[in-house]
C-alpha cells in the first residue's frame, strides 16, 4: 500500500486499479488520491469522475463506459464500487462474450480512462473467474488491520505527530480496529492537541478527553488493581466501566482485555522467556512498536500471580465469556462480573 501511495503522489497513474479487501476507508482514500493526481481543478474532477456500482452494470457495459471519451479534459476517472457484486448476463453464452470483451480491454486499456475496481473479499474460486483473474496484475490488497497500534502510530507520524506509549496503549484498547475509526479519531485528537501544545506529541490525557475514556475507571487502572489484588477496587472500577460502556458490552470488553492480560502473564511464567531481552519478550507477548515499553510492567505483575493463579483466571474468563454468549445461564451482568472478580482474586 505504501508503494501504491508513493506512485500516485509521484504522478505515476495506472490505467486500471483493482482494490481488493475489507478496508473500505483506505480504498476510498487511495481513489481520492488518484482523483487529485488526475485533475488540476475540482471542477474538472467533478465533471469527469464517475462512480458506478457493480450490481447496476455488466462487465461489458462497464467497458463501454470506459471506452467513451471524456468531456473537456484528457482523462476521466471511473470508480466501480461493489465490483464483487457485478451484474451477470442472462445466459452463459453472453457471459463468455462479456468476459472476452472485458479481458480484451484490460489487456489494452484506453489511454483516456482510469478505471478503479473496488471489491470486498470473495471466495477463492470466485477470484479465479475471468473478470477477476484478468485484473490480477492490477490488484492491490486492503486487508483488515491486524496491528492497530502500529497502524495508528504510523498514521499519526504521517501527519507529523507521535503517540506517547501510554497514549497509544489507551487509544488502541478502546478504539475499534478499523482504519476508518482509527483515522477519524486520530484527526479529532490532533485537532484537540494542536490547541494545547506545539511539540506534536499525543498524550494519554489527549486520548482520554477525545475518545471519552474515564481517567479513573478504565481497564488500565483495573490492571493495576488486579496486580495489587484489591478485590473491592477491581469490582468498583469494573462496575463503572460497565455503567459507562453498557452492561453487556462493557463486561465483554473487560473479559477480552483481561484474557489478553492473563495470557501474557501465562507466557511469562516460563523462566526462559523472562530471561530474554525486552524486544524478544515483546514479540512473544504480541506487543509491537511502542507497546514494548510495557514489558517491564508485565514482568513486575508476574510477582503478584503464580502459574496456578493465571490458569485459574483464564478458566474463569472463558466461563464468563461462554455465559455472555448464551452458553451458560446467569442472573445478570453485574452478578457475572462480581463472581468473575472473586474467582480472579480468591
Amino acid at each position: 500500500m505504501d508503494a501504491l501511495k508513493k506512485n500516485i503522489l509521484a504522478g505515476i497513474i495506472s490505467p486500471v486499479y483493482f482494490f481488493y479487501g475489507p478496508e473500505s476507508y483506505l480504498k476510498e482514500e487511495c481513489a481520492s488520491m488518484i482523483r487529485t493526481a488526475l485533475f488540476p481543478s475540482e471542477s474538472d474532477a467533478s465533471c469527469n469522475t464517475h462512480i458506478l456500482f457493480g450490481p447496476d452494470f455488466t462487465t461489458s457495459e462497464l467497458i463501454s463506459k470506459a471506452s467513451e471519451y471524456p468531456m473537456f479534459t484528457s482523462k476521466q476517472l471511473i470508480i466501480v464500487r461493489q465490483f464483487d457484486k457485478i451484474k451477470k448476463p442472462l445466459t452463459k453464452e453472453l457471459q463468455k462474450q462479456h468476459d472476452a470483451k472485458f479481458s480484451s480491454y484490460i489487456e489494452n486499456p484506453a489511454e483516456f480512462t482510469v478505471l478503479v475496481f473496488d471489491a470486498d473479499p470473495l471466495e477463492k474460486k470466485d477470484l479465479e473467474n475471468n473478470s477477476f483473474s484478468a485484473l490480477k496484475k492490477y490488484r492491490h490488497d486492503f486487508p483488515i488491520i491486524k496491528a492497530p497500534d502500529i497502524f495508528a502510530s504510523n498514521r499519526a507520524k504521517s501527519s507529523g505527530w507521535e503517540f506517547e506509549p501510554d497514549a497509544l496503549k489507551a487509544f488502541t484498547t478502546y478504539i475499534q480496529p478499523s482504519a476508518r475509526e482509527i483515522c477519524h479519531e486520530i484527526e479529532k485528537i490532533i485537532m484537540y492537541a494542536s490547541a494545547r501544545c506545539t511539540d506534536k506529541r499525543i498524550t494519554a490525557s489527549d486520548v482520554y478527553e477525545c475518545v471519552g475514556i474515564s481517567r479513573t475507571y478504565n481497564v488500565f487502572e483495573l490492571e493495576k488493581a488486579l496486580a495489587e489484588r484489591n478485590l473491592r477496587l477491581c469490582s468498583g472500577i469494573s462496575l463503572m466501566i460497565m455503567d459507562h460502556e453498557g452492561q453487556k458490552e462493557g463486561l465483554g470488553n473487560i473479559v477480552r482485555f483481561l484474557t489478553n492480560f492473563y495470557m501474557r502473564l501465562w507466557k511469562l511464567s516460563l523462566p526462559d522467556v523472562r530471561k530474554l531481552p525486552p524486544t524478544e519478550i515483546a514479540k512473544i507477548l504480541g506487543m509491537y512498536g511502542k507497546q514494548e515499553y510495557f514489558v517491564k510492567n508485565y514482568l513486575t505483575y508476574t510477582r503478584s500471580f503464580s502459574l496456578q493463579d493465571t490458569e485459574r483466571a483464564v478458566a474463569a474468563l472463558r466461563e464468563t465469556d461462554a455465559a455472555l454468549k448464551g452458553l451458560l445461564p446467569y442472573p445478570d451482568e453485574k452478578y457475572l462480573l462480581l463472581s468473575l472478580m472473586q474467582k480472579l482474586l480468591r
